[in-house]
């Protein structure tokens, strides 16, 4: 949606159309949902992802930059919203929907061909183009539409999208990666995206606003050279690029210096992409804070959920899935029951206040997670957190646009998801920078005190970063069997060897014999008989001893399996569990923000509440 200043002119105030007083009930519906499968399909995409992300990095060995696959996309798409939403008043929304699907395919189609985690990023990053073509239209239709008492009841549908699409998406991302490839999470978009590019084609109107304003070029360039420099410097590995290294002080530098021309820039823009006039609405300006620090905690608490119950609990992708669904279900029935109260009452404050608290809470439980923590205490915790999800966002939204005047609407929204999804992309890099370097310091300290009691030829094979590097699609808990395979081979091997230079030096071979007799490894036993050829049971004690060594060399192999194992589920729990104490206060404080500052504006039948800006 278009980002216009708050002194737009009445004359293009009055070119507006007001659908929600000329439009026919089926035509407002109609247009709904072709909005709605639309966003279906970029939010279907988001949750697939998630549960292959586990056998995308041990395909591509790209732990590092796995918070990229979505970080890379969301940045794209958090760029490109304002652009997307001035293009849309100019032209039509239609137009801009269109665009946004067939873009959006066609990276779809690129990521399932990728060969490498740059090629995925990269793809990613276009498909994120697209997405924000889609989501540009579709979070102020209700807006646009619908008078404000009314629209609880259809913003409650967007909550319904995003929990059908959890179902479904991780379901379906599972059970593709699992019995095909992970390769097609991607090719799945094709068809369903062809649908919804056809019901937009044939049943949406252009619905262009009539509105004649520039684009603010200058200010849309500054914009990305503020965000992506910012993240590309918190993003970046930093044991190969230190924080005090010249490249990433110099990403932070330009970025503070494209901010600053930015907010000059912006104060003097007739039509700005980001309209600074819109924070003296106080509704507005809580509602920006409280959207982008819930943004960062709720995302980064999801997005390295699936990592957790892969490598931690040993789900498949399929079960990883299917564990995260009663987190949508909790939002969906929260956010729908919520809905249908605030239609009736007009009051929404407390709910919003509650939602957060609840979401605190979840954050809290999750925090406890543990390698002995059960499906079903992920599920009941998730549920939690979803439930205090489901009220908090959609109504803080429906504040916001209660707020505005109605040439003022799609400025809220536009900023209110610009600054969510750069929430969103912060807390994506920051968490997964928490996450590897956490990570990175739990395995060496576990490993350390495993090294300090296995057999020397099994120090050589323990290697921490194989196991933060090669996160496999059945996780630590599924390494158990190979893992003891490879140690027990390690192991096993000189003890072969040892059997072979036996049987050579018994044979008269006296180089072998040599050798044996030389080396302190050599057994006892094998010494003895080597050195007493003609004595039968010199060598059946040679070989007994050959045999007992290789089956406690086996036993040591599945005892120090078992040990890595535990060291590498606890390492991840440690790591994930981390990320749910830093999202704790960063809700807190979106919670004390709306709690304090926000007004309540009671929902009417009007269109245009006066009462909004203090008039």
């Amino acid at each position: 949606m278009a980002v216009t200043d708050i002194s737009t002119t009445r004359q293009e105030s009055q070119q507006r159309i007001d659908y929600a007083a000329t439009l026919p009930h089926s035509t407002k519906l109609v247009i709904l949902g072709a909005v709605l499968l639309s966003l279906f399909l970029a939010a279907l995409d988001q949750t697939i992802v998630a549960t292959a992300l586990p056998a995308i990095v041990s395909d591509f060995n790209g732990l590092s930059l796995v918070s990229w696959v979505s970080t890379g996309y969301l940045l794209a798409s958090t760029a490109m919203v304002p652009i997307y939403g001035k293009v849309s008043d100019l032209y039509g929304r239609k137009l801009v929907l269109l665009w946004g699907i067939v873009v959006f395919l066609l990276g779809s189609g690129l990521c399932g061909i990728a060969q490498s985690m740059i090629q995925l990023i990269i793809f990613r990053v276009v498909q994120g183009v697209g997405a924000a073509a889609i989501t540009s239209t579709a979070f102020a239709t209700p807006a646009d539409l619908f008078a404000p008492a009314d629209r609880p009841r259809y913003m409650g549908l967007f909550p319904a999208v995003f929990g059908l699409s959890s179902v479904v998406g991780p379901f379906l991302g599972g059970l593709l990666t699992d019995q095909i490839s992970w390769h097609w999470v991607f090719y799945v978009n094709v068809p369903l995206g062809v649908i919804a590019l056809w019901f937009v084609w044939t049943k949406m109107p252009s619905m262009a606003s009539g509105i004649q304003a520039r684009i603010d070029w200058l200010g849309t360039l500054l914009l990305i050279g503020a965000v992506v420099p910012l993240l590309l410097g918190l993003t970046l590995d930093k044991t190969v690029h230190p924080w005090s290294s010249p490249l990433i002080i110099g990403y932070f530098v330009v970025a503070a210096i494209c901010t600053v021309l930015f907010l000059i820039v912006e104060q003097r823009a007739d039509s700005p992409v980001l309209s600074l006039a819109l924070f003296r609405n106080q509704t507005f300006a809580v509602g920006v804070v409280a959207a982008l620090l819930s943004g960062a905690a709720f995302f980064g608490a999801v997005l390295f959920l699936s990592l957790f119950l892969v490598n931690v609990l040993g789900l498949t992708a399929t079960e990883a899935g299917i564990a995260q669904i009663p987190l949508m279900v909790g939002f969906v029935l929260a956010s729908n029951v919520s809905s249908l109260v605030v239609q009736r009452t007009g009051r929404y404050k407390g709910f919003i206040v509650g939602g957060f608290a609840l979401m605190i809470v979840g954050f809290v439980l999750m925090s406890q997670l543990s390698p002995n923590t059960s499906v079903w205490d992920v599920a009941w915790r998730v549920f939690v957190m979803g439930v205090g999800l489901g009220p908090a966002m959609p109504l803080l939204n429906l504040a916001m646009q209660n707020a505005a005047q109605p040439h003022e609407i799609g400025a809220v929204m536009a900023n209110r998801q610009f600054f969510q999804q750069f929430g969103q992309v912060l807390g994506g890099a920051i968490f997964g920078v928490i996450l590897t370097t956490t990570l990175t310091g739990q395995l060496q300290q576990n490993f350390a005190q495993i090294n300090d009691q296995v057999p020397p030829a099994m120090q050589a094979a323990l290697d921490p970063s194989q196991f933060q590097s090669n996160v496999g699609a059945e996780g630590a808990g599924g390494e158990g069997v190979d893992l003891e395979s490879q140690l027990a081979a390690v192991a096993i091997a000189p003890i072969e060897q040892q059997r072979s230079l036996t049987e050579a030096a018994l044979g008269g071979n006296v180089e072998a014999r040599n050798q044996l007799l030389s080396s302190a490894e050599t057994l006892p036993e094998v010494k003895a008989a080597v050195t007493t050829t003609s004595d039968p049971a010199a060598r059946d004690r040679a070989s007994s001893a050959i045999d007992a060594a290789e089956q406690a060399a086996r036993s040591d192999a599945a005892r120090v399996g078992q040990q890595i194992t535990t060291a590498v589920k606890t390492a991840f729990a440690t790591s994930v569990t981390r990320i749910y104490l830093f999202a704790i206060p960063l809700s807190a404080v979106a919670l004390l923000v709306i709690a304090l500052w926000l007004p309540e504006i009671p929902l009417g039948k009007g269109r245009k509440f006066e009462t909004a800006h203090g008039e």
